[in-house]
């Protein structure tokens, strides 16, 4: 069964590109190939129609725990669309690499690993543990971009 199978299978879509809130400019790609790599820019949770998904803010005061799951598990999606616009099919990662999460945080909240999680299951549940296994970091920062609760970057390795 094929990635795309698998998200269909979930009921899950794969969102169109951010849409930047009014006056961003990012002047980056969100995906950088180089050989057998591809490393994924920052991402944060979007909507199906790549609207910045809600809530905002720092996980421990406006955002709970579980919502910070279900926001990482968006930005995985989010990072899949991106993937699949850049290489053509998810078809074409032969494994996740490496997975660096950051969760925005409110003051005293150690909880970071249990939010990227939320991208982490995704991740295993669609590759495998095989294709889908990821070195990954799970840190707190004081604030993130537009107020989004988690940001996540990634290294994919590519099938030759």
């Amino acid at each position: 069964m094929s990635i795309e199978d698998r998200l269909a299978a979930l009921g899950l879509q794969l969102p169109a590109p951010l849409q930047l809130p009014p006056g961003a400019q990012l002047p980056f790609p969100w995906v950088r190939v180089r050989g057998r790599r591809a490393l994924v820019s920052g991402h944060g949770p979007t909507h199906a129609d790549g609207s910045v998904a809600a809530p905002l803010g720092k996980v421990g005061a406006e955002v709970t725990p579980e919502q910070g799951y279900a926001a990482a598990r968006l930005t995985a999606l989010a990072i899949l669309g991106s993937l699949k616009r850049e290489l053509g099919s998810l078809e074409h990662i032969a494994a996740w690499v490496r997975v660096f999460g950051m969760v925005n945080s409110a003051p005293g909240f150690d909880r970071q690993p249990a939010v990227i999680n939320g991208f982490s299951d995704l991740i295993l549940e669609l590759f495998g543990s095989e294709r889908g296994a990821h070195a990954r970091s799970a840190v707190g920062m004081a604030g993130l971009p537009f107020g989004i609760p988690v940001e996540i970057e990634a290294e994919v390795e590519l099938v030759p």
